[in-house]
């Protein structure tokens, strides 16, 4: 009787790419009697991206666990505190200045009294959204998907069996 033998495989060479832990992306939602509004916000002029619209996002200081950094990004670019904070992915995005294969951690914060935000220097404008019309202003495809699949996940029909996983507070 013949033996299995795994085939033998070459090392894996040394990469110039690295795969880095190093962004948050955070959907603030706000649970209105009417439905869900998502906030959204514009890029101002002299920063990278201009104009372009997106949710909450930033980068991981070093030490710092991504649920802290999701936290301190949206007060940092809101002046907003999650009433309640959820995991919901982990989304990959190449970056060619940095070499870097980008894992970006994806919160929800959900916010039950919005009260006032206050824009950083990077955000020019602000606007809350019903999720289509959300959806639609995104810049980006993936938050596009994303705020669907937050609705899907967290909506009230489902939220009961993931809150035990995701929810962070």
């Amino acid at each position: 009787m013949a033996r299995f033998a795994p085939a033998q495989r070459s090392p894996v060479p040394e990469s110039p790419i690295s795969v880095d832990v190093g962004t948050v992306e955070v959907y603030v939602v706000h649970p209105d009697p009417d439905g869900w509004r998502v906030l959204m916000l514009q890029r101002a002029a002299d920063v990278i991206r201009p104009g372009s619209w997106e949710v909450v996002t930033g980068s991981i200081d070093a030490g710092e666990r991504p649920e802290a950094a999701a936290a301190r990004e949206l007060r940092e670019e809101t002046g907003l505190a999650a009433d309640r904070l959820y995991s919901v992915a982990v989304q990959p995005f190449y970056l060619p200045r940095r070499s870097s294969v980008q894992l970006s951690v994806v919160f929800a914060a959900f916010v039950d009294a919005p009260g006032a935000v206050t824009l950083s220097h990077e955000h020019a404008r602000f606007e809350w959204l019903a999720v289509d019309h959300a959806a639609q202003r995104c810049t980006w495809p993936r938050s596009r998907r994303t705020i669907g699949d937050i609705v899907q996940l967290l909506g009230p029909d489902n939220v009961a069996r993931v809150d035990d996983v995701l929810r962070i507070r």
